[in-house]
Parts: C-alpha cells; structure tokens; sequence
C-alpha cells in the first residue's frame, strides 16, 4: 500500500484576504457609521484564530499508511492502529459540511478535525481502496 498524505496550510491567499475583507469592514463600520468601539472590537475578536494560525503558519494534515493513521493540526496530534478501526463514519452536517469520525472496535469514536482531513470525496474513495468499511450518514444533528 502506497502511503496517503494530506497537508493543508492555513497561510493561504484566501484566507489573507478574508481577513483583509473582515478588518476592512470593521474599519468600515468605526469610521463611516460611528459604531462604538466596543462592538467593533467585540466583532474583531471572532478573527484571532485565523490571525493567529496565518501569523504562525500553522499546518494540518494527515498520513494513512500500512499499519496506522495519523493527523497533526497546529499542536495537536494524534494516531490510531489500523487494526483497531472497525469502520469510517462519514456525516454530512446542515451546513453541508462533512465530518469525519473513526469508529474503533471497542465502540469509542474519534473525531478528526476538521481541518486535518483531506476533501471527503477523495478521503472516501482512497479509504474504500485500502478495504475500509465506510459509513455515510446525511443530515444528522450529532
């Protein structure tokens, strides 16, 4: 089996120039429309995580190789034996995003994080490859 590997870099265009967008607005709103300050600042504060993790270059990915798979986002990480998944659990949430969870023999799942897995269409199809059981489930409120 040849090794899977995603990274992602959140140090991205896109994602600079979101936050351009943002502190241009809020820019917008103190100096055309006299917004208090403290709203302002109360706004500004929802854009410290991703201020932060394009200041500090953060990376997040994961490696899917012959005996475990493992992620990393910033500094978290983690990793589980091959052997000890039972299957793959797809869940299309409202917002049509798609979360990934590990279902392990012993019953207990694992959540990755979201910014660690690869696009779901091609996580699923590599994951089928390696003989994996995977689960689809849409719409599900947990």
């Amino acid at each position: 089996m040849t090794p899977f590997t995603f990274t992602r870099h959140t140090r991205t265009p896109r994602t600079i120039l979101i936050l351009v967008c943002v502190y241009a607005a809020l820019a917008a709103l103190l100096i055309l429309f006299d917004a208090a300050l403290w709203l302002v600042g109360l706004l500004a504060l929802s854009t410290l995580p991703a201020l932060w993790d394009v200041v500090h270059g953060t990376r997040a990915g994961m490696t899917l190789d012959h005996d475990r798979i493992k992620w990393f986002s910033g500094n978290r990480e983690g990793e589980v034996l091959l052997t000890d998944i039972d299957y793959i659990r797809f869940d299309t949430r409202w917002d049509f995003s798609v979360r990934v969870s590990l279902v392990l023999v012993s019953g207990k799942r694992i959540r990755l994080p979201d910014e660690s897995t690869p696009p779901h269409k091609e996580f699923e199809i590599t994951l089928q490859e390696v003989g994996f059981r995977v689960e689809r489930h849409h719409f599900t409120v947990f």
